[in-house]
């Protein structure tokens, strides 16, 4: 019998598509603890705590009341009316349930968000450094990424003028995290309002505003929405969820918020992929939005938690020398300038020349047991990310180790 030849070609467009640093480096950790070796991972942006218990009450009661069948495909009235109450009363954005989009998980929102109003050779306007999904999304969409370099010594806040010297007759969509994946930036209402009033002078321009890390924010900084500013709602999809500062990532819950003409062409993708999301997730949303503003105390005592990792991470960054940072004000991550650790002349005793930063993350899982994130997955390629969503202890460990592997003695610092 003859043997049938397959096609084995895959869609071109994957070529476009890079693999996530972050599952890399998560990955390589979990084949050393599989092996036995002691390392620490800080290179996953999950919350280490549990999710608080009247949400988990609520997801239980759902499956014993037998609410486990399909929701609307655009999710449940009861929570979506929930959100629209939420947005209003803590960011000022006005939104009827028909104008709520749930989703399994922001990312999924995002995703369908860019898809829904972006086609081939319409341009994304994306800040460095940015969440690694973004750009991959924009391609996978038949659009053209342009990516917007921000620094340390600016804060990693983009600014306007930045912002208008990049616009095109393409520009379709601007991707705004705040506070941010992976610089814990937040942007003040001024900033804001000055991005806005360029979106406004731009005849097609949309702003996507990730707002995922809404609550996880340390003072005297505050979140402010931009699709609240005068003129931009129309312009504006906000994309919120209940993954990080309500420690539900598992739960895989989102949603998106805007014009009805975009958030029901959203729907419709999601009709032919997963349709609605978990009727049991849906339910324990709810509750978590009856905690109150801000997450309730439940929420805040993670938040007290993150601020207090958040203070001693970058006292020990700053004690080593050649660590450039912008101190973080929300979110728990941080994204120190490494570039003094490798390159020409950096190398490391017993392990050899540094050429990179992919190196120098590698440097550290095999000598410090440390899991990091190199920068290049972020468009930060003289970064790396660090995420602090770790207990304070196991952090303090981590930096010792960190420290220790970056002495003099042992490692030889680019042009030093």
């Amino acid at each position: 019998m003859a043997t049938a030849i397959v096609d084995q070609a895959l869609n071109p467009i994957l070529a476009t598509v890079k693999p996530s640093k972050t599952i890399v480096f998560t990955d390589m950790a979990t084949q050393m603890k599989e092996q036995g070796i002691d390392v620490i991972s800080l290179s996953v942006g999950e919350p280490d705590f549990d999710t608080p218990a009247p949400i988990v009450k609520a997801g239980m009661d759902a499956l014993t009341q037998g609410k486990t069948r399909y929701t609307p495909n655009a999710g449940s009235t009861i929570l979506k009316k929930a959100i629209c109450k939420k947005l209003l009363e803590e960011n000022g954005l006005s939104y009827k349930p028909e104008e709520i989009l749930v989703t399994n998980g922001a990312k999924q929102a995002i995703w369908q968000a860019v898809l829904a109003t972006c086609a081939q050779g319409d341009e994304v306007i994306i800040p460095s450094p940015y969440w690694t999904s973004y750009p991959e999304m924009a391609s996978l969409a038949h659009a053209q990424p342009v990516i917007i370099e921000t620094t340390p010594e600016e804060g990693f806040i983009l600014s306007s003028d930045k912002l208008k010297a990049a616009l095109t007759p393409r520009s379709r969509l601007l991707i705004l995290c705040t506070p941010s994946n992976p610089t814990g930036a937040v942007y003040t209402k001024a900033q804001l309002e000055a991005i806005a009033e360029v979106i406004k002078s731009h005849p097609r321009l949309l702003v996507l505003s990730d707002e995922i890390y809404e609550y996880i924010v340390y003072k005297p900084a505050a979140h402010h929405s931009i699709g609240a500013l005068p003129g931009m709602w129309e312009r504006t999809l906000t994309v919120n969820g209940f993954s990080k500062a309500y420690a539900m990532t598992g739960w895989r819950l989102g949603y998106l918020a805007g014009p009805k003409h975009f958030t029901q062409a959203s729907a419709l993708i999601q009709s032919q992929s997963t349709s609605c999301a978990s009727s049991i997730s849906q339910a324990a949303g709810v509750a978590a939005l009856e905690l109150g503003p801000g997450g309730g105390a439940e929420c805040a005592s993670m938040i007290r938690a993150f601020e207090e990792r958040k203070s001693m991470i970058v006292e020990k960054l700053r004690a080593i020398p050649g660590v450039n940072l912008a101190e973080p004000q929300g979110a728990f991550y941080v994204l120190p300038e490494m570039s003094a650790f490798f390159g020409p002349g950096a190398e490391a005793k017993d392990f050899g020349p540094i050429p990179d930063s992919d190196t120098f993350c590698i440097y550290l899982m095999k000598n410090a047991r440390v899991a990091v994130v190199p920068g290049e997955g972020f468009g930060s390629p003289n970064c790396i990310r660090i995420s602090y969503a770790m207990d304070i202890a196991t952090l303090e460990k981590a930096m010792d180790r960190i420290t220790k592997c970056l002495e003099p003695s042992i490692y030889r610092m680019r042009n030093i």
